[in-house]
């Protein structure tokens, strides 16, 4: 395929002959070795932060600037991470913690619904008030990085073991809960990380799988919303563990530096995930900027880390320009000063918590591996304000009635006679943080398991708070609690006036294996015997009604048909409030507004991907995603296979119509491509400071005392590979490509963080009317698809939505605008966003297949 004008534009800067494709796909250019682009500022509050990480980086010595780009070991220091410090002006570690639902391994902290409810309330604002709850947390019990969110695994499998940490397999919708969740988490003074990046879709084989991969689905499906995530200002990346058509995602030229720093201009750092880096230099120059957690390194290494002192040497040798550690330094610190900016620039909070110390231990070492400094490490710092209370909001209007038969059997109305079956409901045996990691599966399920969750504060059961609700109606209730007891749940069905069954199924992080589950589920079939328990209770009560809480698509196809099944609700993984908010929702408290952010199907097999559980190549296994941009909704409809419930299906207590749809073209924003960059090419690279070469220089002071088994900068050295540090071998025709220094060309897509800033000008306005035609008042959820023409894209993508409060018998107006974005094509040869000539045509509707308007795009005048 034959290289834009743009790309041999680019070549020629970097004065080298075409490369070998290496890590890019076929039809992508081939600058497998393209250099890691420098942090240049820009807009949004970039420059600014890039003057301070100058000034603070130009006074830096090189192991210093080393120093903040390690990480000082696992279990070494009170954080999941930390990086070094710099004594000398006062600036301790970076702490980095988990999770992504809640502060990890710490107490008296939250934990929220998980980002796949998040999505499910397709609600913009509680996405964005639950970052800024997260953030607060995190700022409050002294975190710098908070270690989310998730748009990796994005959900390509459904069985995924952490597609509950992310948003939704549909790209749009998880970028919006990718850039709501940053925004919100980086006002309260915390960096979000965006992990995984990229590709990570399932954790059997997830270190060492080498996913084959397109260069057009890699643009429309998994990179879109890591664009937002960097429109947002997100301050750093995670790079996962896998390979990408044959290289390491921490050393992927074509994914770090060439799509992710150049393309969407991402102006902070990248960080390994823990274990993920696999080398010094092709690490380094491949665009990896922070090391975590800092220890490794290759066998026999006397560094004990890839990076630290061995990043010092390879300075000093040639083998990595100083430019290039620089930036690393330089990236780090404009995201530090980015996010201290928007949050008033208040004072740091120092670390109040040991991740190594058990949370309810006060005292402990601060170096937990070395058990040195004995002291008070938890503090016990309380950081959940009024957090229960948007806990149980988000809860309950995540919650997604899948089924009300005749639209009559919710909301209750004060049951005489109640039935509470299944252990589901039911508060765990030996409390909700029995196990670490939520690695046990007893009781309720209210979060998965792995990295992602922390400790309850507290965790309200179904049981506990329907038997409160019941007690005030004076009602009776009979539970049920065993799931493998299905005579003691027919009988406490019998007879009541309705039987609620509680049926899960968990998932998680791959080094757990729960019942068999290695991370990824085995099955889409309900945990325990759920989906027996369900079948007898319905058998003999006429009004059964399911609550699921499961971690992602089941098989339900049984549980829809059945007569006596009357009503189905998924309330996912909704945190410490679960039963105060599944209870508000069954009697009408809440209604629902929930959407399902995933398809339904009857057979795993509908999904048409499906997780590699195993391999004939165990220690290279590979894989190729030959579905492309067809997963979810996308391949049900390119498949024409029909879902139990589709993609964006939700019922509430009353009826909306959609009515009156217009469309209105901006004539002036017309040209099938964005405008490009202002700048064709930035400055050559740039070093701050001097760098002393010499080795005195960059060994550890005679007197300092180090704590082992710690990562530190300093050079560490025998007598016979001395003469290394002293001749660089890397000059002359020899020289890596990657470290050329000179200015590089602004890709036709980039040109700001996201991209291109024109994709983000509005083309179309959508304009309809919402009404309520029932007697409850209601939000209402419409959803806007978009058809970009030809037999090559699918049905409809989704391309809009919103909650809108809708009060009985009233009528909204409503807007949603397309962006250049919305409504292009990514056109591998000529590497940018293009508007096709193919008719366009746009649905609102309640879900991706019930759609009550629309219309025909009218062409733009270009």
């Amino acid at each position: 395929m034959p290289l834009t004008t743009a790309f041999v534009a680019t070549l020629a800067i970097f004065g080298t002959a075409i490369l070998t494709n290496a890590d890019a796909p076929a039809g992508a250019p081939p600058l497998s070795l393209f250099p890691s682009p420098w942090g240049q500022g820009g807009d949004y509050g970039w420059d600014a932060a890039y003057a301070q990480a100058r000034a603070f980086v130009s006074n830096l010595t090189l192991v210093e600037k080393v120093n903040l780009t390690t990480g000082t070991g696992w279990e070494f220091d009170r954080c999941i991470g930390n990086t070094g410090s710099v004594p000398r002006l006062g600036f301790r570690s970076l702490c980095l913690q988990d999770g992504t639902v809640a502060v990890r391994y710490t107490d008296k902290n939250s934990v929220f619904p998980a980002g796949i409810n998040m999505a499910a309330t397709f609600s913009r604002s509680l996405m964005r008030r639950r970052g800024e709850a997260m953030g607060a947390e995190f700022r409050g019990k002294g975190i710098d990085i908070a270690l989310g969110p998730v748009a990796g695994p994005l959900g390509r499998v459904p069985a995924g073991g952490r597609n509950w940490e992310g948003f939704s397999p549909d790209p749009y919708l998880t970028g919006v809960g990718m850039f709501e969740t940053v925004t919100g988490m980086q006002s309260q003074g915390v960096m979000a990380t965006a992990k995984h990046y990229i590709l990570n879709e399932q954790e059997h084989y997830r270190n060492n799988v080498d996913v084959t991969i397109d260069d057009r689905t890699m643009h429309e499906l998994y990179l879109w919303p890591f664009a937002d995530a960097v429109r947002a200002g997100v301050g750093s990346v995670m790079c996962s563990y896998n390979k990408i058509n044959g290289n390491y995602s921490c050393e992927n030229s074509w994914t770090l530096n060439y799509l992710l720093k150049n393309e969407l201009n991402f102006q902070g750092f990248v960080m390994s995930d823990w274990g993920a880096q696999h080398s010094t230099v092709e690490s380094a120059l491949g665009g990896l900027d922070m090391a975590m957690p800092g220890d490794g390194g290759p066998r026999g290494s006397i560094y004990g880390a890839y990076w630290g002192g061995a990043l010092t040497e390879s300075v000093l040798n040639g083998t990595i320009p100083a430019w290039r550690v620089d930036d690393m330094a330089a990236r780090i610190m404009a995201s530090y000063y980015k996010v201290a900016a928007i949050s008033g620039n208040k004072p740091r909070p120092d670390i109040n918590f040991s991740a190594w110390v058990p949370p309810n231990v006060t005292v402990g070492p601060v170096y937990y591996r070395a058990n040195a400094s004995i002291e008070e490490v938890n503090l016990h710092v309380d950081v959940q304000a009024d957090h229960g209370a948007l806990i149980r909001e988000i809860a309950a209007k995540s919650t997604v009635l899948l089924k009300n038969k005749q639209d009559k059997t919710l909301p209750l109305r004060k049951p005489a006679r109640i039935a509470i079956v299944g252990d589901d409901a039911q508060d765990a045996p030996g409390g909700p943080n029995a196990c670490v990691d939520n690695k046990c599966y007893k009781g309720t399920l209210a979060t998965g398991y792995g990295s992602g969750p922390g400790n309850f504060p507290y965790l309200v059961a179904p049981a506990t708070a329907l038997k409160k609700r019941a007690a005030a109606d004076n009602a009776t209730v009979v539970e049920a609690p065993n799931n493998w007891d299905l005579d003691a749940a027919q009988k406490a069905a019998e007879g009541a006036d309705v039987a609620l069954v509680f049926a899960s199924a968990d998932a998680g992080e791959g080094y757990i294996t729960i019942d068999g589950n290695t991370g990824d589920r085995n099955n889409l079939t309900l945990w325990g015997n759920g989906d027996a328990l369900i079948k007898a209770v319905a058998s003999v009560n006429n009004n059964t009604v399911v609550v699921l809480h499961t971690v992602g698509p089941v098989i339900l196809d049984y549980a829809a048909a059945h007569e006596n099944i009357t009503a189905i609700l998924w309330a996912g993984l909704p945190g410490q409030e679960s039963g105060n908010a599944i209870t508000d929702v069954l009697y009408g408290d809440v209604a629902p507004q929930g959407r399902s952010p995933f398809m339904w199907g009857a057979n795993i097999s509908d999904y048409g991907a499906e997780i590699m559980y195993t391999s004939p190549t165990p220690q290279a296994p590979s894989q190729n995603f030959t579905e492309g941009i067809y997963i979810d909704y996308r391949y049900f409809q390119h498949a024409h296979t029909k879902a139990v419930y589709p993609f964006g299906h939700g019922l509430t207590y009353t009826r909306f119509d959609f009515e009156n749809l217009t469309v209105h073209p901006f004539h002036g924003e017309g040209a099938a491509t964005a405008a490009a960059p202002s700048k064709t090419t930035t400055r050559p690279a740039q070093t701050y400071g001097v760098v002393n070469s010499s080795i005195e220089a960059n060994e550890a002071p005679a007197a300092f005392k180090g704590i082992k088994p710690f990562v530190y900068p300093w050079l560490l050295h025998t007598n016979s590979s001395l003469p290394k540090w002293l001749n660089s071998s890397t000059t002359g025709d020899n020289r890596d490509p990657r470290t050329n220094g000179s200015a590089q060309a602004v890709l036709p897509a980039g040109g700001a963080p996201g991209g291109n800033p024109g994709l983000y000008d509005t083309v179309y306005a959508i304009g309809f009317d919402i009404r309520n035609r029932g007697t409850v008042n209601g939000t209402a959820v419409p959803q806007l698809y978009v058809q970009l023409g030809g037999h090559d894209n699918p049905w409809g993508v989704l391309r809009g939505f919103d909650d809108v409060a809708v009060a009985a018998g009233e009528r909204v107006h409503v807007e949603m605008n397309l962006t250049r974005r919305d409504i292009s094509n990514w056109d591998t040869e000529k590497q940018n966003w293009v508007i096709t000539d193919l008719q366009k045509y746009v649905f609102i509707g309640r879900s991706v297949v019930d759609i009550a308007l629309n219309s025909s795009l009218p062409a733009l005048k270009l």
